[in-house]
């Protein structure tokens, strides 16, 4: 047992490493993938997968690659697996870049909604976001993406241009007002709850088999998730509104200091009138960053 507890504490260890590693990386990386999927959760589900595979990827290979472009090209292939699985368009032929054409940064794009970004095939919005959102170079796009000098060059002008033409929001399906309304005001309650500090009310919207991700901290489930109101009450730093993201509700975390800003967002599944799973964003800071959310009075 005592070996197996050291195994662990090791494993524990290697893993805090790693994410020290790669702590300054994730924001970008989650910019890419948000920007590429149209969405920031989408987005941070890829950045966990890019840093799962960057861990066992590193612990097999005999020395350490240059992280960045490394994990960029890691995050790359997650991404175009998420979205062939999503079943999206992925690309359409790229053709010689048209004569004049030069590579600069076009400030549209930077500016761009995510959803205006998969009005795109795969490999332009990619090249797009890499050099005009990341400030990529030609050679640091062919490196992450797989793709020719010649392609890269091509994917940004016919990219450039698709945006432009596709510079109207996509506007996501209007949900079914009834379950929407019902979902709505348990919500609510959860947030007057939670700003009341009424900590056993809200244990008391959890199901039995309840599970909560602290998404990359830790997960509980049943029982245990208790525990995460006990962590708020103590920490007693933000407080929570209802607001829209992505066309669906979800619960926004405010910072109390003297300057409140959103800091990240919660979102929920229900059975019935009880809480099944919860995934707390509080340890992705940057998860707000683009995203478009509106409060709801």
């Amino acid at each position: 047992m005592a070996a197996r507890d050291a195994d662990l504490e090791s494993l524990g260890q290697a893993r805090e490493r790693f994410m020290a590693l790669v702590g300054e990386i994730r924001p970008d990386l989650h910019r890419y993938c948000a920007r590429l999927t149209g969405s920031v959760i989408d987005g941070e589900d890829i950045v966990q997968e890019t840093l799962a595979r960057g861990y066992y990827q590193l612990s097999m290979s005999p020395e350490m690659p240059e992280l960045r472009p490394w994990l960029f090209r890691v995050a790359h292939n997650a991404a175009m697996d998420f979205l062939r699985r999503a079943d999206r368009r992925l690309a359409e032929p790229l053709e010689r870049a048209p004569e004049g054409a030069g590579p600069g940064a076009d400030p549209e794009a930077v500016r761009a909604a995510l959803s205006s970004f998969l009005s795109l095939p795969a490999r332009q919005r990619s090249a797009v976001i890499l050099k005009d959102v990341l400030g990529f170079s030609l050679e640091e796009i062919a490196a992450a993406t797989g793709m020719t000098l010649l392609a890269v060059k091509s994917a940004l002008v016919r990219g450039r241009a698709g945006l432009q033409e596709h510079a109207a929001e996509l506007e996501p399906p209007a949900p079914d007002p009834g379950a929407h309304r019902a979902h709505r005001e348990k919500l609510h309650r959860y947030v007057s709850l939670f700003n009341a500090a009424d900590w056993d009310g809200l244990r008391a919207m959890l199901s039995s088999e309840v599970q909560l991700d602290m998404v990359s901290y830790r997960e509980r489930r049943g029982k245990e998730v208790g525990l995460y109101f006990t962590k708020y009450a103590e920490a007693a730093d933000v407080r929570l509104q209802l607001a829209t993201l992505e066309g669906r509700d979800v619960i926004l975390a405010v910072g109390t200091g003297p300057e409140p800003r959103p800091a990240y967002f919660i979102l929920m599944d229900w059975d019935g009138d009880r809480i099944a799973n919860i995934r707390d964003f509080r340890y992705v800071p940057y998860i707000t960053q683009g995203a478009d959310y509106r409060p709801v009075a």
